[in-house]
């Protein structure tokens, strides 16, 4: 199965399956959600990450879908794996420089490659799954066909490349984004950062045959083939953490454009909030930017096709719509445009890219934050748990405030 037909790039197939997971999403969820089963489907988790991740089903819907079935305690495993990604996402926009920090050891990791031929050999043979470890090859081979690697095999496969392998944590990184449907700046970079024992620093993630055993249910049992009771990874202290960011104030009325990326393809709740539709609105598309390497083309592919669904779904509101120039400024100038405004968008490829194309404009850029990430990120200073706290909370205000609408 192609990734496209296993994740259609559509909105109406994350609702579909929102719809079809929601009777599994306490108890099975709770009982089941650590087994890798991809002969069965990985039929105890979601898979809706592809579509959280681009936005085509926000965290928003999927908390009201699934709370409005089950009470919060008995759906809570699956809830704070929601705001992980919340978390993840608050946590890095408040830090930045760890992003940056990330893409710096990447290109040094890359230039080692040109010079270290074993080191290289090792590296082809990880993304190939031409190892030998039992396990990880299997997940290597099932990533690259199909854009998709369930959570818990996700852990084991980074505790083995950075431990085992000994290779750096940053190739690990970028096979991921190249290759993941879901591949996210902050969920990829913290996770691996938090198998290495630099995230929550000197605690790592060790895999164990084991767990791997159990939880793939015999499929796998790499007896004597990992790294036993490794040392995690050492690096620099945390920055600390900025200010959580606010919407800048919106000119309702003022002529404006609109700025597409793949970070949030449900743009329906800035267009709500505009007097008038916009001008004009550019595609920014930063899937080919996750990597200084080739993204796979599945990636791409998809990413465009979901870009496109979303234009066809908002046909109506946007305008004239084109592919992001290399001067958005000139282009809203253009337009006639007194403001550019855009869901938020994250740390991440398409930030990066943003930055460079608004980089001599002098429009103001108005950058929306939705309610469910302002409510959130301000808590997102130390560790999940303390941020888990936060949960009960969070959730009360996104309950008083549907009810309220």
């Amino acid at each position: 199965m192609t990734p496209d037909t296993a994740f259609p790039p559509t909105r109406d197939a994350g609702l579909a399956r929102l719809r079809d997971f929601l009777p599994k999403a306490a108890g099975d969820y709770t009982r089941g959600r650590n087994y890798d089963l991809p002969e069965q489907g990985h039929p105890h988790v979601s898979q809706l990450s592809p579509y959280l991740r681009h936005r085509l089903v926000t965290e928003a819907e999927v908390l009201d879908a699934v709370l409005g079935r089950y009470s919060l305690k008995s759906a809570e495993k699956f809830v704070q794996e929601v705001y992980w990604r919340t978390y993840w996402k608050g946590w890095l926009e408040r830090r930045p420089s760890v992003w940056m920090a990330y893409k710096g050891g990447l290109s040094q990791a890359l230039d080692r490659l040109h010079v270290e031929s074993g080191l290289r050999a090792e590296w082809e043979a990880a993304c190939k799954g031409e190892t030998g470890i039992d396990g990880f090859d299997a997940w290597a081979r099932e990533l690259v066909s199909t854009g998709y690697m369930h959570n818990h095999a996700r852990m084991w496969f980074a505790s083995i490349w950075i431990f085992t392998l000994r290779l750096p944590w940053e190739l690990g990184a970028d096979f991921f984004l190249r290759h993941l449907l879901d591949g996210d700046a902050a969920s990829n970079t913290l996770s691996w950062r938090w198998v290495a024992g630099l995230q929550t620093q000197g605690k790592n993630y060790a895999a164990r045959a084991s767990n791997i055993s159990k939880y793939t249910e015999g499929r796998h049992r790499p007896v004597h083939q990992l790294a036993s009771d490794p040392a995690p990874l050492m690096g620099p202290p945390h920055p600390p953490a900025d200010d959580a960011p606010v919407t800048p104030t919106l000119d309702r009325n003022a002529p404006w454009v609109l700025v597409l990326t793949e970070d949030d393809l449900s743009p329906g709740f800035v267009l709500d909030q505009m007097a008038n539709p916009p001008l004009a609105t550019a595609i920014l598309d930063g899937a080919a930017a996750r990597s200084p390497l080739t993204v796979a083309p599945h990636v791409t592919d998809w990413t465009s096709a979901a870009l496109d669904s979303t234009c066809a779904r908002y046909a109506d509101r946007l305008g004239p719509v084109t592919p992001a120039p290399e001067d958005l400024g000139a282009w809203a100038r253009g337009a006639g445009a007194a403001q550019i405004v855009m869901p938020y968008t994250p740390e991440g490829p398409a930030r990066d890219l943003l930055r460079a194309r608004l980089a001599d404009s002098d429009l103001p850029l108005v950058p929306v934050l939705r309610d469910h990430d302002a409510a959130a990120w301000p808590h997102a200073k130390a560790g999940f748990f303390k941020f888990k706290e936060k949960i009960p909370a969070l959730i009360a205000r996104r309950q008083g405030l549907s009810l309220a609408s």
